[in-house]
């Protein structure tokens, strides 16, 4: 099956059966890159022992965009993050408006996002983007939604996320356009799409609700691509799901939405 897209699999959320070491031997094994989130609570050396292929992971632990504390905070555990990547070979780490406790929840948790926390936010993703070039790393920005998943989360929507891409403007601070978040939480996604082209660094892809692979709800997955291929876009996609039935269907629809008709 042909494909335009390097399609990726978030491993934190497929083959959940299997210890983590196996389920990226099994992602790998059948065609895809590997995504993982928080680093610190893998066995990274195990990891890197698989061979597999790795998009993205988390790239900080701690901190937060919003005040002087948090953004410290974040630069000196996003630094610690990059050798973690290039032991595995992870050419971009993501980042939140905040860090995230084990139910996806803020750690601080804001209503009201004020001028002062934007400019915050911009300064230190201006740093971040500085981290980046000095390491020869991509850092992503990801829009959340707090509808569902991450109530409290500051700068969630894709718009938060794309001002502060762009006003940073840097090709070492790009946008992780999740796709799923975005359904919930703005929706016109082939606009979006369009709006953030020339900042988008990966895709992530779920279908809404319920999260799980594309074909089980309402997105048109075969529409996301077609808009992706408009854009010129040839980049990584990554599937950010629950299996909905079992972990190698999941796959094969999500590799069957991304396909190219010949």
């Amino acid at each position: 099956m042909i494909t335009d897209f390097t399609l990726a699999a978030c491993a934190e959320m497929i083959f959940t059966e299997l210890p983590i070491a196996e389920r990226v031997r099994r992602i790998d094994d059948l065609g895809f890159q590997v995504e993982i989130w928080d680093w610190t609570r893998h066995d990274i050396d195990g990891l890197a022992s698989t061979g597999a292929r790795f998009s993205s992971m988390t790239g900080y632990v701690t901190g937060d965009l919003i005040d002087s504390d948090g953004a410290d905070e974040l630069l000196a555990t996003a630094e610690q993050s990059i050798p973690v990547a290039a032991k595995l070979g992870v050419p971009r780490l993501n980042l939140h408006g905040t860090g995230l406790d084990s139910r996806g929840f803020p750690i601080k948790a804001v209503e009201v996002i004020t001028g002062d926390m934007w400019l915050k936010a911009e300064h230190t993703l201006a740093r971040i983007a500085d981290l980046g070039q000095r390491e020869g790393v991509i850092f992503c920005l990801e829009n959340l939604n707090t509808a569902v998943d991450h109530p409290g989360t500051p700068f969630a929507k894709a718009a938060d996320t794309l001002a502060l891409v762009a006003a940073v403007d840097s090709p070492h601070l790009r946008l992780m356009l999740d796709i799923y978040h975005a359904q919930i939480g703005e929706g016109n996604l082939v606009e979006l799409i369009n709006k953030c082209a020339p900042y988008i660094g990966e895709v992530q892809v779920a279908d809404v609700p319920g999260r799980c692979e594309p074909g089980t709800g309402e997105i048109n997955y075969p529409r996301i691509a077609q808009a992706l291929r408009e854009i010129g876009y040839q980049g990584t996609v990554g599937l950010e799901a629950w299996a909905s039935v079992d972990s190698e269907l999941a796959l094969e629809r999500f590799r069957t939405a991304f396909a190219v008709a010949r």
